[in-house]
């Protein structure tokens, strides 16, 4: 029987292993939140707390089986948790087929509006992309040095049910930054689960693949259609230089680019469900 094996058994994690359960896959990974861990396995999955730590006996037990093994927990100061503590579990797994770490198109930097593919050179300017690299780097030298299939995914800005512009304007905590020039690519969620399906049919070791939608966009562009759709006056424009942000948010509009995802169309054959912001926000608008 093929095996999911989590790390993060997070928004990408569990649409994906919804999709597999449904296909008679057996499900495992780990989850921080003890809430979480209790919903998680009202879903018959197995799932063990995680929080970085080594020498997790219950982890490294659940591990057993796993043909599949999907990453998505962050590196943390001392780097990436996984490979620091469990590589030598990972490595000695006779039945692992395929793995995927989810990584983000923030190690690209800023391309002042230009696209990048997945032969641009990353361009890390904060502590977060920097360790994302390093992350990275370190999980395609282990699938050399192991013969295993490593798969890198660089998502773009992730979004989907419960998560969306749509549900900030009903929460009343939307707002609408302007800043000249600025773009970012976003992806839905049920799109990222489409492109895993299809690597994970299709495992190319070392591959890096771009998990983004087709058209960037200025984000006050889409707070001001998810308003439309809701029917809604749109939050006042705030230019960006007025905006009260946090230090992570305000490294998010450091960087503009157009993310290309080219390859994920010819080499996995992806069709992307929601291939701009504006079909993500149509589809969700009416459950929110």
């Amino acid at each position: 029987m093929s095996r999911l094996f989590c790390f993060g058994l997070g928004f990408s994690a569990e649409t994906l292993a919804r999709r597999l359960v449904a296909k008679g896959w057996s499900i495992a990974g780990t989850a921080r939140d003890p809430a979480n861990i209790e919903r998680l396995r009202a879903a018959a999955y197995e799932v063990c707390r995680f929080a970085g730590e080594p020498g997790n006996t219950e982890l490294a037990a659940a591990l057993a089986g796993t043909t599949h093994l999907l990453h998505s927990v962050p590196p943390g100061s001392e780097g990436d948790p996984v490979l620091r503590h469990y590589r030598a579990e990972i490595a000695e797994l006779p039945s692992l087929e395929w793995i995927g770490y989810l990584s983000t198109v923030g190690v690209y930097g800023n391309h002042a509006g230009a696209v990048v593919d997945e032969t641009s050179p990353p361009r890390p300017h904060n502590e977060r992309t920097r360790a994302r690299v390093v992350a990275e780097s370190g999980w395609l030298a282990f699938g050399e040095e192991t013969g295993r299939a490593v798969q890198v995914f660089r998502l773009a800005g992730i979004y989907g049910p419960g998560r969306s512009a749509l549900d900030k304007l009903r929460a009343g905590t939307a707002r609408r930054i302007v800043k000249p020039g600025q773009v970012f690519n976003r992806i839905h969620v049920e799109d990222i689960a489409s492109v895993l399906e299809a690597s994970i049919a299709r495992p190319r070791a070392g591959a890096i693949y771009n998990v983004a939608d087709d058209e960037p966009a200025p984000p006050e562009d889409v707070i001001a259609y998810g308003a439309e759709l809701l029917g809604i006056e749109p939050p006042p424009e705030v230019p960006f230089e007025e905006a009260k942000l946090t230090p992570m948010a305000r490294s998010f509009y450091g960087d503009s680019r157009r993310i290309s995802n080219a390859l994920i169309k010819s080499e996995l054959g992806v069709t992307l469900a929601y291939p701009n912001y504006r079909e993500g926000l149509r589809a969700l608008a009416p459950h929110v």
